[in-house]
Parts: structure tokens; sequence; C-alpha cells
């Protein structure tokens, strides 16, 4: 998957999901993607490398890490509990949708009750 198809795929992804916010608080050139007020997904270049940033749970993204070699702990972020994901061979839309689900996932999950609730009304 190149970086065009990677940010494009997570984009999407990430706008499906529900009371998802699409906002640039850092500026134009990172895309920033939150649920209930907080970050589960950005989209940005560093170092001229394209790369979608997603929450992790710490021991699914060192798994990760150790499988793909187009994963890598967060860039700029807490390196336990974020990754970086780059393009490559080995990340494929299915793979990147995983990723940005469970990111959302993982946020939701830290929220009061209540929030989880009206965020998920179906469960």
């Amino acid at each position: 998957m190149d970086s065009q198809a990677l940010q494009q795929c997570a984009h999407r992804v990430a706008l499906e999901l529900p009371f998802t916010d699409h906002c640039w608080p850092f500026g134009p050139e990172a895309e920033v993607f939150k649920v209930n007020g907080k970050i589960f997904m950005m989209t940005f270049s560093a170092r001229g490398r394209p790369m979608v940033l997603v929450k992790a749970d710490p021991q699914k993204s060192l798994l990760n890490q150790q499988i793909y070699k187009s994963i890598e702990p967060g860039y700029h972020m807490n390196k336990k509990h974020w990754m970086s994901i780059y393009a490559g061979d080995d990340i494929t839309p299915a793979l990147v949708e995983d990723l940005v689900l469970d990111s959302w996932d993982l946020v939701v999950n830290g929220l009061s009750q209540k929030a989880q609730k009206r965020l998920r009304p179906e469960r």
C-alpha cells in the first residue's frame, strides 16, 4: 500500500465511525480525528514520510511492530500507547481498518459509562 492509499483508507474508515470529529488543531499539515474530544488518529508527514498515527493497546502495539516492518512506535507520541503506520507492502486496507477501529474503541472504552452508551447505543 502506498502513502496516499494508506492515508485515504485511514480517513475513510475514521470518518465512517460514529461521532468522529475531523479537525486541524495543529495546522493544515496534520489531520486529527477525535471522538468525544479525544484524539484516536492523526495523519501527517514527518521527515518526508507520510504516516497514520493511531492509539493502541501496548501489547498489541508491540506485537504489530514485530509482525509488520511498516509499523513503528508512535512518532512524537507516547511510544507505549501509540503506533505509526507507514506505507509498505505489508500494510493492507483490512489491517488499516482494524487498527483504526481498535484505536476508536480504545478511546471510547476509556470514557465514562454514560459517554460510552451515547457513542455506542447498540451495545
